[in-house]
């Protein structure tokens, strides 16, 4: 019997795997280097994607550093798509046979620098490996849905999402946070929430237009017919901060993590007046009929650690 011939794949899925990993890579450049295959290859396949899709509109653009991100097109066709076989090495494999206790854990950029302290320290008691991971929520949950991630903890609002399983363990109202000279921060304000008309003409800071929270500022501000004046934009709530204590002036909108990160004591706070209240939720998400015992473990802790803090913070 002669050799067996590899396994071809239809080409949607060549295609396909050529955009994952872009996507996952950042560049074609790493895409390339990861498929084994010419930059030029792993480009001429993501335009055969984009025809075959319907007119050529485009799956990714360059961001800031010359970054890939997804379009809008690009982010509901990569969150709908299944793991690409090129996932699963032989590392992978041995990881699904071990006998090992293991955590995959996928954690928001913004929330790991406030939990995966006490989440580590948890496992580490608990003798249990942990597989660390960070994305943005379309990545996450995309992760929970493939089963690449045993728990995932981040900011979205609740499913319901095909094939995950969620809990909220917190629900975040929305602030304006202000410089250190916001003109927002006068003594007939002090304590009184502030309305979106209020931000009228103010010096602003947004979210970048790939974060989920990002549109609803645009939203806000069309419905009740408010120009703000733009001066940056931010990927992370923990970079916040730091812009705002250099555009001394300007405003935010953003979500109340007080009970889980103080805001700087030179920062101006006000709850956000709004005819109908928005929230953003902190949720753990698994796999639909999947909650490991070393996921429930991790999450016990990590829910009366946040039930905790919120009972500090009212």
């Amino acid at each position: 019997m002669g050799p067996v011939p590899p396994r071809k794949l239809p080409r949607h899925l060549i295609w396909l795997e050529a955009f994952a990993a872009s996507v996952e890579a950042g560049s074609l450049e790493g895409a390339a280097e990861h498929l084994g295959v010419a930059r030029s290859v792993v480009s001429e396949h993501l335009r055969a994607l984009e025809q075959a899709l319907g007119d050529g509109e485009p799956l990714l653009e360059r961001g800031p550093g010359r970054k890939l991100q997804l379009t809008p097109r690009g982010r509901r066709l990569y969150s709908g798509t299944q793991t690409p076989l090129h996932q699963l090495d032989i590392k992978r494999l041995r990881d699904l046979t071990s006998t090992e206790p293991s955590l995959r854990l996928g954690l928001n950029h913004t929330l790991s620098s406030m939990l995966l302290k006490d989440i580590a320290r948890d496992a580490a008691q608990a003798s249990i490996k942990l597989e660390i991971g960070f994305g943005g929520p379309f990545e996450l949950i995309r992760e929970a849905q493939t089963r690449q991630r045993d728990l995932v903890v981040g900011f979205t609002p609740l499913p319901p999402h095909r094939g995950v399983e969620a809990e909220s363990l917190l629900s975040l109202p929305f602030v304006v946070l202000a410089g250190p000279d916001s003109a927002l921060a006068r003594p007939a304000r002090s304590g009184k929430a502030l309305h979106v008309k209020e931000l009228d003409g103010q010096p602003f800071v947004d979210w970048l237009q790939d974060d989920p929270y990002g549109g609803a500022n645009s939203a806000r501000f069309t419905n009740h017919q408010v120009t703000v004046r733009e001066v940056a934009r931010v990927e992370s709530f923990l970079h916040l901060f730091d812009v705002l204590h250099a555009f001394r002036h300007a405003c935010a909108i953003t979500p109340d993590l007080r009970p889980v990160h103080p805001f700087p004591p030179d920062l101006h706070v006000w709850p956000l007046h709004e005819e109908q209240s928005q929230v953003v939720e902190v949720v753990a998400l698994w796999p639909s009929g999947a909650l490991s015992a070393e996921a429930r473990l991790i999450l016990k802790g990590l829910k009366q650690r946040l039930t905790l803090k919120r009972r500090k913070s009212e």
